[in-house]
Parts: C-alpha cells; structure tokens; sequence
C-alpha cells in the first residue's frame, strides 16, 4: 500500500521492515530527516549515539558478525563517511553483513565540490559489497532492500548507500519493500560423496573451520560431524568459536602465534578441508601453509562464495555453499568407522592442551597467561570476548576456551580499535551476557572515547587493558629487524583509570596477578562500565617471552 511521506521516514520505515531493532550513528545536519523520523518510532528502533564514525562503524560491524544480521550505522557525509571508512574494511575483511547509511549533499550541489561532498563510489568501491546513491525518493525502498539483501548474501559484507539531503527532505508516495530474505547456495550430493571418499582415503586429515556464516546449528553440525569420524578441527584466523574447545576434536587455532606443532600438521595433512574460511594471509601463514596454487595437501575447500573459490588456491573440490546448508547435508554422510587417524587427532588435540596452558612467567608481576586463565574459569560461557588489534591478543588467543559459538569478536583484518567498540555493540545487543574487551595501550586510545558511549547508553561492558607504554607489535618486529634501533614505539600513556572514573566508568590499576580477582569482582559490583588497566613490563611482548 502507499502512502506520502518524507524521504527520511521512508528511510526509517524501512529500516523496521527489514528488522532492525538496534543502528548506531554519529548525528549530522545531513540526514535530520531520518533522525526526525526516528523520533516519531520510539523504542521501535534503539538508536546508540557514538562519538566518533569509526567507533559507530566498528560497532556495526560486530553487530554483524555476532548476529548474522546486517549492522546498520548512520553517517553524514565527508569527514563522518571517511572516518567511518575503518569500520567498513573491517566488515570486509571480516566477512561481516553491514549497511551504512551517508547523508550526502543536496543533489543540486552535487559535483560542485560542495561543503564535505565526497563521492562515495570510488571511495567505498573497494571495500564495499555495493556502493549505491539514492536520486529519487521513491525508489528507497528498492534500494535498501538491495543493500540488505545484497549484505547477507554469498560472502556477507558490508553495503553503502548514500542519502541526499534533499532527497530525504521530499515528500514521497511508495509503497513499502518486502523484508529481505537469505538465499544461500547448496552442497550438490556428489560433492558430498566426494567428500565421503577422500576421508575415507586419508590418515592424516585436517578440517580448518571458519569464516562467515556460523550459528549455534552450523556449529552443533560441525561438532557432530567432526566427532563421529574422530576427526581433528583447528580453528581458522579469530574463528575459535566455531567448535566447543573442549570438544575432543579441537586441536587449535591456525593464525598469529600458532603453535608451531600444529603449524606441522597443517603442512603434513594428507587432506585438508575447509570449511568457510577464505584461505587469507594470515590463516595460511603468509602463503606458507599451503602452497599457492596447488597445495601439497588435497584441498576440499567450501565457501558461501563462488568468488572465494579458486581466487588463491586450486582446491581439488570446490564446494559452492553456506556453511549451515553445508554441515546440515554433511549429517547424512556415514562415518569413518575405526578411523586410521585416530591416534593423529589424539595427539593434535594434547598438543593444544599442553600449548594453552599457562607456562608461567618467572620475574613478571602480572603474568597475562594466568591471568587470562583465571577469567576464562569465572566467567559464564556465553561471555562474549572482543579485542582489537595488538601482542595483547596473543595471550588472549592462545589461553581463553571458546566454548559457545558466537562469543569472539576479533577483527580479522587487523584493525586497532576493534575492540572497546565490538563491546559496546556485543552489550546493546545481547544485555544480558558478560561482555568482556581486551585492549591495549594504544589500541585502546584509537576508540577509547566510545566508553563515554557505554556510559551513556548504560551498558556495562568491563575492559581489559594492558598497558606496556608501546606500540607492541610493531616493537617486536623492530626489535627483531632492526635490534637496538628503536624509533616511535614508546608511548607516554595517561592514567587510565582515572580517565575512566572521568568517563563515569568504574577505573583501577591492576598491577600483579593476585590483585585482579578483586579488581574484578570490584567491577561487575558497580553495575557500570568498568576499566581495569593492566600495567606489565615493556618485556612482555608476546607469551612467555
């Protein structure tokens, strides 16, 4: 049915057609239309106001990634598009659904070089699913749809849509789009036969398990499928949560600071199957893992994206299909029975309990592996864990136990930042889970001002810093090529406990180990966002070195 309305409510309309209950944002003049309109639908559509783009896209991002539903962020144009421009590469590389919304310049300034005008084409196009303009008001409608469908579908990703401020002004009659839906291709049954028959030929396989796409179904497949034939899962890059950790088939998690005994298997895997990740950088050890382009180990290489296969690698089967469709088919295959890898998964899987025990750091005050360890046995398993980018995630990677899906929130493309944002997203959309963010020093003054954010919108996320007074990893890769010769990597920090207490945050300094069990409890106590800092010593550069 239509009806007359301005362009922005159209916009919100929408919005709620589509289900979004929760959008991020920094305000701009650009777009007052939409947030008029949000006025008038209330609780309808919560609305969290950022105070910086990229910590409002980053929030989007996560929101996509831990939902499998498009993150929606609102920006205005210029300086609120480029500064949110981090948040979309993340949601790229991370493979997470997000749509964001630019006011723009009236369509009669356009190509003037007007006030903040910025063509959004050129500047999105390489890492965005789909870079779109709306010139007509009536055809919004058809043009979120597009971007919402075109976000979840295939390999998800990220989707921008401009939005002119005339264009929002104008009064419109249209009709409303039909919610978009998810269309994900299927496993052919010959590809599953085929699969059938390389197990049944291996004695050392390998499943890589990641990517986009999972859910609790996906993953209860994965487990079921993984254990009925004994075989051994390792984790790709910041996917840890794709297998219950305890699970006597995870075996690890193939990214940075791998363990170097699973690093070998992967290399001696006589069948190597992969399901979800894209075979990245960082996943195969800079191209290293695996040969390029044809592996040494057979490759069975699944993805939601027929782009993803055959991009790096020439997989010996290539399998079109979402990981859910994938591993719901894969139930009816039969096991292996008496499988001749049995003792191969058995001793992967002693290698990562042996790798991701504490090993104790002598001399250190703080010691981060005991520490994580400690938080990981008191804090619920539904705990969603979000960092950002840094040697502070080492430890973190290499001691926590993911045992729910849907519970890490790392960014895979490697953005600092990530992490304080991800939290706040994680608690806004699920407010009654634990959310814990792990930081560093200088991770955390990219994005830190988002804890005013946290205390505004009262979510009480608890934060994790670990301040070393550097830019760690870049620290350790000058110490190791250029040793002695150390130039712009010490940082001369705040007082970051007392910046939270400024915020309204609960802030104290932890500094030795047995001093965090309080500092903790002291923080869920005071039902507010909470800022622990961390101080170790300028030698705890990756663990246990």
């Amino acid at each position: 049915m239509t009806r007359a309305r301005a362009g922005g409510r159209v916009v919100v309309d929408q919005l709620l057609v589509h289900g979004v209950e929760l959008a991020f944002c920094v305000p701009g003049e650009s777009y007052l239309a939409v947030l008029d309109a949000l006025h008038d639908v209330g609780d309808s559509l919560r609305l969290v106001v950022c105070r910086q783009e990229g910590g409002a896209a980053h929030m989007a991002a996560a929101y996509g990634r831990l939902t499998g539903r498009p993150g929606v962020c609102l920006v205005t144009r210029g300086p609120g598009a480029t500064n949110a421009s981090v948040g979309v590469h993340s949601a790229f590389q991370d493979s997470a659904p997000m749509v964001l919304l630019v006011g723009q310049v009236p369509r009669s300034s356009a190509g003037r070089e007007a006030f903040q005008e910025l063509d959004l084409r050129p500047f999105f196009g390489q890492m965005a699913k789909w870079v779109g303009q709306a010139e007509d008001p009536g055809r919004l409608p058809e043009l979120l749809a597009r971007a919402f469908s075109v976000a979840v579908s295939g390999r998800p990703g990220p989707v921008v849509l401009g939005l002119p401020e005339d264009v929002l002004a104008e009064t419109v009659e249209v009709a409303d789009a039909a919610p978009y839906r998810v269309v994900e291709a299927h496993p052919d049954p010959t590809d599953l036969a085929r699969l059938r028959e390389l197990l049944a030929g291996s004695r050392r396989p390998l499943v890589l398990a990641g990517g986009a796409g999972w859910t609790a179904a996906p993953a209860a497949g994965l487990r079921a499928f993984a254990e009925a034939s004994e075989l051994p899962v390792a984790a790709s890059w910041r996917s840890q949560d794709v297998l219950d950790n305890r699970s006597p088939s995870y075996v690890g998690h193939v990214g940075l600071g791998i363990d170097p005994g699973l690093a070998e298997r992967v290399r001696r895997a006589d069948v190597l199957v992969a399901l979800g990740p894209r075979l990245g950088e960082i996943t195969t050890g800079g191209y290293t893992l695996l040969e390029v382009p044809r592996p040494r180990q057979t490759l069975v290489h699944m993805h939601p994206s027929a782009a993803e296969l055959g991009r790096v690698y020439q997989a010996d089967l290539a399998v079109h299909a979402g990981v859910g469709p994938f591993l719901a088919a894969a139930a009816s295959l039969e096991p292996v029975a008496d499988p001749p890898w049995r003792a191969w998964t058995r001793e992967a899987r002693q290698g990562w309990l042996d790798w991701s025990r504490p090993p104790g750091s002598p001399g250190a005050a703080l010691d981060l592996a005991r520490a994580v360890a400690w938080l990981r046995e008191r804090l619920p398993d539904d705990t969603v864990v979000a960092n950002g980018a840094g040697n502070f995630t080492v430890w973190l990677h290499r001691f926590w136990r993911y045992t729910q899906q849907g519970t890490q929130l790392g960014p895979r493309g490697g953005a600092m930042g990530y992490g304080v944002p991800a939290a706040v997203a994680a608690k806004a959309a699920f407010p009654e889970r634990m959310v814990l963010a792990v930081t560093g020093d200088g991770d955390f003054l990219m994005t830190g001002q988002e804890l005013a954010t946290a205390v505004q919108a009262e979510l009480p996320v608890v934060v994790l810093l670990v301040n070393n007074g550097m830019y760690g990893t870049v620290r350790m890769h000058q110490e190791r090529a250029y040793p002695g010769r150390v130039v712009g990597t010490d940082l001369v920090n705040p007082d970051f406990a007392a910046l939270a207490r400024a915020f309204g945050a609960h802030g104290e300094v932890v500094g030795r180990t047995e001093e965090l069990a309080p500092a903790f409890e002291r923080a869920l106590a005071s039902g507010r966002p909470a800022l622990l800092e961390l101080r170790v010593g300028l030698e705890s550069l990756v663990p246990p070195a």
